[in-house]
């Protein structure tokens, strides 16, 4: 096959802006998914000492977590992305009747920002939900006398799960957390689809101009792989690091 790797040079910038978008949704994505994921956690543990009050929290906080998880982990990322861009955007952001945003800031809004904002809030919503799964198995993983000897000694729940139990529970999560990262870093190529100029996207076009597929994919085959065995190396240090501390 006569390969011709002077196209990739004539598109370089394309790539490298492709990298750029590629490593700054994914970063954002995973920083907010984990946020999510803390606090979804969290709800889907909480509990309460008595009657009424058990099934408020039951109904209100930890159902609606679940439901949370429960759609975002059963149902395809593409399908979200879509979802995300054609329904639930134009919904909270648009010119006439947007519920969060409305007018020329609106307008311009989608007509600059709408493909990143939509990409990164179906990534960082579907990266919650499984984050959420890790929190909570990590919360679980702890003995449940940390909590009762820290509630003792008269720390409240928060100050407990901030303090003594969150602390322990992420040097167990961080090696699910970091797959975790991985996977949306190669995900985030789905959000091409609607027009995200990230790494996909630029492969795309320089095969749309050429007509030819292998040496477009080829190149961003090996920068995801470069991408990952990086993140993989980053964590796996960060990992050592934690379990020389916490000796």
């Amino acid at each position: 096959m006569d390969f011709r790797w002077g196209m990739i040079v004539d598109y370089a910038p394309l790539f490298i802006e492709g990298v750029k978008m590629t490593i700054g949704i994914t970063l954002v994505a995973v920083v907010f998914g984990t946020l999510i994921g803390l606090f979804m956690g969290m709800a889907r543990l909480a509990d309460a000492p008595h009657g009424m009050t058990r099934h408020l929290v039951r109904f209100l906080v930890r159902m609606p977590a679940g439901a949370y998880v429960a759609f975002f982990r059963g149902t395809p990322l593409f399908v979200q992305i879509l979802l995300v861009h054609f329904a639930l955007m134009p919904l909270l952001i648009h010119p006439i009747d947007g519920m969060l945003i409305s007018g020329d800031v609106a307008r311009d809004i989608r007509q600059n920002y709408g493909a990143f904002l939509s990409g990164l809030v179906a990534l960082t919503l579907n990266a919650g939900a499984y984050i959420t799964e890790i929190f909570r198995a990590g919360i679980q993983s702890i003995d449940k006398g940390q909590m009762e000897a820290a509630r003792s000694l008269g720390l409240s729940y928060g100050q407990t799960m901030k303090s003594v139990i969150v602390p322990q529970a992420f040097r167990r999560m961080l090696p699910p957390l970091g797959n975790e990262a991985i996977m949306l870093l190669k995900d985030s190529s789905l959000v091409s689809a609607i027009g995200l100029s990230e790494l996909a996207f630029a492969a795309r076009t320089v095969a749309g101009v050429y007509s030819r597929y292998w040496e477009p994919y080829l190149t961003i085959s090996f920068i995801y792989l470069a991408l990952t065995m990086v993140m993989a190396w980053g964590i796996s240090r960060l990992e050592k690091k934690l379990h020389i501390g916490a000796r």
